[in-house]
């Protein structure tokens, strides 16, 4: 029996190595979806409830696995629907190819229903390569291509698939002029800067006195010669979010996150170095930064597009993270003068006594910090951690302690609400055997979250270990944006927009078969991260937390005093509520 292009692209991808697609089904891929049912052997199809989520766990299938996410749509709608998620993989540089289907080609350009000109559509979320198939003869070097971009370019590429495409008969293309003949494989290059570039960089570093180090998610797999390096220079390490898990948390000179969500220790080495030393980051924030002028700089990134664009680097090298700093450190001395070190470690002690008193400050009912400080030591070994958008992801970074061998990741160049469900799902696609915990406030679960939990549902008997735990942080309000309002623009929080409506997160995860705890006691945590932990099903852990609880800033600036006191003065809704926490806070 002959095979059509949808059993070829199947089998294709297959030997490409790809083990799962994420997708949702129609009839502009019913072609696809028959050749999925064909080979259940080749590919686990993995249906979601909505598209965004498809491309949300194909990104972060990137992000967890180093392989290529791929993602399925139909035509119209479901094309439309990826896109969030494939600008979350876009602008957290991962390997992603979407695949989507469109109207018979006689059809196109007359109008036709769900008719979308998806090669402009896609045209800015897959610059690098999106293409539509006309004639399956093409399929084999789409495919390839997209496959080998996604990688080369750690980007997004999408291939259109025409549904009478689909059915047709496969095709070699004839040994002719005017055809394409690809292959297969793709294996990254050993990318290490010149010998004197490496030099001149030692320079650099070998004449500070007060090196920061800034570590972010190209720095992952370089954890031993980040350290390594820290020894030599006596430096502090910094982290941007997406690297949170380079180095672990308990390492008495790692500093933790940096920017708004950060440290104060990081925000003062920043200001006090005399060299920065940034790899794998491209954090965008510069007021966190050194200013220019008062610190050199050395940044290493893999990217020579996201080189010298933060802070005017006085040597950039372009390379592997892991790769470039073993290249550098025969080249570095290995400073004697330990005061800077010893400043930076008695800060971090310092810091971490005072996020333990934050976080067991009273609050109504539940002091959001201490949700999560409950958790740090409770962290099985090689979790997976994932983190939505909101207020949640202030108290991830400063106060979750990652250990060697954890996993974490985040929506970080977008930080659009909505991943942290699908990707912890992901997560236990390619890890069935790991713990995953996601991070999650209610509103990004009210977003999609809840929906998910549906998928969880369905699939979670596959998994070897089911332990699977959804944290949601039951505010009632949208706290991020609340609190931006007030501190950033000087307005009360506006309730019509901000005001959540409660639901029953807990009783909803019972409902559909799940785990479910409620708890609005502070007394409660512990025990209900320890049965949340250890349960024999995915749990939904509904946490009743208080919003007037503020997300201070490693340091507060006039400008934000000022616009903070505006707020209050205009008469926001919380005033009493946000100067007894805010106060409690800034004194504990």
């Amino acid at each position: 029996m002959s095979k059509n292009v949808s059993d070829f692209l199947v089998e294709r991808l297959y030997e490409w190595g790809v083990k799962r697609i994420f997708g949702y089904p129609g009839d502009g891929i019913n072609g696809i979806m028959g050749a999925l049912n064909r080979n259940p052997d080749k590919l686990e199809f993995i249906q979601v409830r909505h598209e965004e989520m498809a491309a949300f766990m194909a990104c972060a299938h990137a992000k967890f696995t180093g392989e290529v996410g791929v993602c399925l749509a139909t035509s119209g709608p479901g094309a439309i629907h990826l896109l969030n998620g494939l600008y979350d993989a876009k602008l957290d540089h991962q390997p992603v190819v979407a695949i989507v289907g469109q109207q018979k080609r006689a059809a196109l350009g007359g109008n036709y229903q769900q008719e979308v000109d998806l090669v402009s559509l896609f045209k800015d979320v897959a610059h690098e390569y999106v293409q539509m198939a006309s004639t399956p003869a093409q399929m084999r070097h789409l495919l390839d291509r997209a496959m080998r971009i996604a990688q080369s370019e750690r980007t997004v590429c999408c291939i259109i698939i025409p549904n009478d495409i689909q059915e047709m008969e496969a095709q070699t293309p004839s040994h002719e002029h005017g055809t394409i003949h690809s292959g297969m494989g793709f294996q990254a290059p050993r990318t290490v800067p010149h010998s004197e570039d490496l030099q001149r960089a030692a320079d650099v570093l070998n004449a500070g006195d007060k090196v920061a180090m800034l570590v972010g998610a190209g720095a992952l797999h370089a954890t031993a010669e980040i350290l390594e390096i820290a020894e030599l220079l006596g430096a502090g390490i910094a982290k941007a979010l997406l690297g949170k898990a380079a180095v672990a948390d308990d390492i008495p000179y790692v500093t933790g996150s940096i920017g708004l969500l950060g440290t104060k220790p990081s925000y003062d080495m920043m200001m006090n170095c005399d060299t920065l030393l940034m790899v794998g980051s491209s954090f965008p924030y510069s007021e966190f930064l050194p200013e220019e002028g008062h610190a050199r700089g050395v940044q290493i990134d893999i990217n020579g597009r996201m080189i010298g664009i933060r802070y005017p680097m006085e040597v950039n090298l372009i390379g592997d993270s892991a790769q470039t700093l073993r290249s550098l450190i025969p080249l570095l001395h290995k400073k004697e003068d330990r005061r800077w070190r010893h400043r930076i470690e008695t800060q971090v002690a310092e810091w971490w006594e005072t996020l333990e008193a934050r976080a067991m400050t009273p609050a109504h009912p539940i002091n959001p910090q201490r949700v999560f400080w409950e958790l740090s030591p409770r962290l099985p070994d090689n979790c997976i951690i994932t983190c939505d958008s909101g207020s949640a992801a202030n108290w991830y970074a400063r106060d979750v302690k990652i250990r060697p061998g954890m996993m974490a990741s985040l929506s970080g160049g977008l930080a659009t609400m909505g991943p942290g469900v699908p990707y912890a799902i992901a997560a236990k696609f390619a890890y069935p055997e790991r713990v995953a915990i996601a991070l999650v406030g209610d509103g990004a679960m009210q977003m999609n979250g809840i929906n998910e939990l549906i998928t969880i549902g369905k699939y979670w008997q596959r998994w070897s270990d089911p332990r699977l735990v959804i944290m949601v942080l039951n505010n009632r309000d949208l706290n991020q944006v609340t609190w931006e309002q007030r501190a950033i623009e000087g307005d009360p929080k506006f309730e019509a927009s901000q005001d959540l409506p409660d639901f029953p997160y807990a009783q909803f995860a019972e409902l559909i078969g799940l785990g479910g705890f409620r708890i609005d006691q502070p007394e409660q945590l512990g025990n209900a991260w320890d049965r949340a932990l250890s349960a024999d099903r995915p749990v939904v852990l509904e946490i009743y937390t208080d919003p007037d609880v503020p997300p201070l800033p490693p340091h507060i600036t006039f400008a934000q005093a000022r616009a903070y006191a505006s707020a209050i003065l205009q008469g926001d809704p919380d005033s009493a509520a946000i100067i007894k926490a805010s106060f409690k806070q800034l004194f504990a």
